[in-house]
């Protein structure tokens, strides 16, 4: 079994209407050096998969199929045995 903690986050040219929210709260909250937020999603996903090369064919299909939209996301992962 595998555990991929997968790190999805909007394309540096995509708007960041979240991040932008995130840093206006900090600075009402008195953190007045933030300079820039950007936002993103993390996942864990577990694969019942005895081969690391096909769990990591996997998890790419999944965050290509659903997990991130390309158009406007990157996205990179980590995976270790579980």
């Amino acid at each position: 079994m595998y555990l991929a903690k997968v790190y999805v986050t909007l394309k540096p040219t995509v708007n960041d209407p979240q991040g932008l929210t995130i840093k206006g709260a900090l600075h009402n909250l008195g953190f007045a050096s933030v300079e820039d937020v950007r936002a993103g999603k993390y996942i864990e996903v577990r694969v019942k998969e005895s081969d690391p090369k096909k769990a990591h064919i996997q998890i790419d299909e999944m965050c290509r199929k659903l997990l991130a939209n390309p158009v406007i996301e990157n996205y990179r992962f980590d995976l270790e045995k579980a």
